[in-house]
């Protein structure tokens, strides 16, 4: 049995919000034997799998740790498939954007739970300042291609805005980042574990989303060296 499953199945069960008893009983065992369960004491047989499966709306793949995804599949294969079916959805790209919607909040979702750890509202704020002026540009570049595009709309003059005052703001908001990050660990405060095991056990759901936009961004970034920073 993958090692990931104890884990899994205990971390189910908090997020269902029941106790050890309650599984326990829906699932047609003792308290006893489910702790062992989640503890790793002993390993359950294929009937117990299923009933915990049908119980916390999981696929057997993602219980017995062999994918991140709750329905065992890649991310969105049926969901690509049933949007471009659906009846009426005239809007081209929506697909992409509705799955980029996702892959960002999910991440930044765990970015914010892993920043709350460690406890430093500097690097909290920091990190949100950061994305903040990352949304503003994004969205200020929209909303400068729509014909009811006024300047007034916008604080910051459309001269400052061309001359990069943006990026100075994101340059600023990631230095004071790094230097929150350096304060907070020459005081040695709590960090959390982000080895690949605590990320997937902590973030069933979120991690991989995060794993993906990493993995979609090195690539991108390595791309710009000719592959030569992949080595």
């Amino acid at each position: 049995m993958n090692p990931e499953f104890p884990r899994t199945l205990s971390l189910l069960r908090q997020e269902k919000g029941v106790s050890q008893r309650t599984a326990a009983s829906a699932l047609g065992i003792s308290q006893a034997l489910l702790s062992h369960y989640e503890n790793g004491v002993r390993e359950p047989g294929l009937t117990f799998v299923v009933k915990a499966c049908d119980y916390y709306g999981v696929s057997a793949d993602f219980l017995l740790g062999r994918t991140l995804s709750r329905d065992g599949t890649t991310i969105g294969a049926e969901e690509l498939y049933d949007l471009s079916d659906e009846k009426g959805n005239s809007l081209k790209g929506s697909v992409l954007a509705l799955l980029s919607k996702k892959l960002l909040v999910n991440s930044i979702g765990a970015l914010f739970d892993l920043l709350s750890k460690t406890g430093s509202r500097e690097a909290i704020q920091a990190s949100a300042n950061y994305l903040s002026t990352a949304v503003y540009q994004i969205f200020r570049r929209l909303y400068q291609a729509s014909p009811s595009y006024t300047p007034d709309f916008f604080s910051v003059s459309p001269r400052h805005f061309q001359a990069g005052l943006p990026d100075a703001d994101m340059k600023c908001d990631l230095a004071e980042l790094e230097d929150a990050l350096a304060a907070h660990a020459k005081e040695k405060g709590p960090m959390p574990d982000m080895g690949h095991e605590a990320l997937a056990r902590d973030y069933p759901v979120l991690y991989q989303s995060l794993y993906q936009l990493i993995h979609s961004a090195g690539e991108r970034i390595n791309a710009l060296m000719g592959g030569r920073g992949a080595k």
